[in-house]
């Protein structure tokens, strides 16, 4: 049963040079209060695995503009000038992924497979320092799994077991990360006692730590 703990000990199970995966998309899904918490807290020389960067005043974007990302995984950071602006000083590593490829990567980290081969990005700035082969007539790129020492989710709703529901949108990469992290925290809007099965999302023997929003 995971235990109940508030965004500043959810912060400080990380340190410096962590790698942490953060659910969302552009916002929605992601776990605001433990997010601030570790702006307060500031952790520095992070790596981060996300879909996105947020926006600069949002989320993941807060972490941005408080320079505590030595490197980031990510989908896209086009929504945050300055994830850019620290990418071209050289003060950010930036790995950018195709979507697919970024979930695919942290699902293969969460079920302990070794990586695969996708036909995504031959030809691109994608391929590059990867292995090239030909798989059935087609050229593809081998591509490494992900996992993280801290994975901070994001649901609707939880119960005192762990299980987890999301809401629409706000599903979004939470499921899939809830398998890759070696520890992994969720924060949600509401606690309840005991979920029905059939509206469980994310199981609860996945996750370690819950911290309701705002505490």
């Amino acid at each position: 049963m995971p235990r109940v703990i508030t965004a500043d000990e959810a912060a400080a199970l990380i340190n410096d040079g962590d790698t942490i995966m953060v659910g969302g998309f552009l916002g929605i899904g992601s776990p605001g209060t433990v997010i601030d918490a570790m702006v307060k807290r500031g952790v520095k020389d992070l790596t981060l695995i996300c879909n996105d960067t947020a926006f600069p005043d949002k989320m993941t974007g807060k972490m941005i503009m408080n320079k505590q990302f030595k490197k980031i995984i990510v989908s896209h950071i086009g929504t945050n000038k300055e994830t850019g602006r620290q990418m071209t000083a050289g003060e950010l590593e930036v790995e950018l992924n195709p979507q697919g490829t970024l979930a695919e990567r942290i699902r293969c980290g969460g079920v302990g497979l070794g990586g695969f081969y996708t036909p995504t990005g031959v030809g691109t700035p994608v391929q590059e320092g990867k292995e090239l082969r030909v798989v059935d007539g087609r050229e593809m790129l081998f591509e490494t799994p992900l996992k993280a020492k801290v994975t901070y989710l994001k649901a609707a709703r939880g119960d005192k077991y762990g299980n987890l529901r999301y809401h629409a949108t706000g599903m979004n990469f939470n499921p899939v990360m809830a398998f890759a992290g070696e520890t992994v925290v969720a924060e949600i809007d509401e606690l309840i006692d005991f979920m029905d099965p059939d509206d469980v999302h994310t199981p609860g023997v996945l996750v370690d730590y819950i911290v309701r929003r705002g505490r």
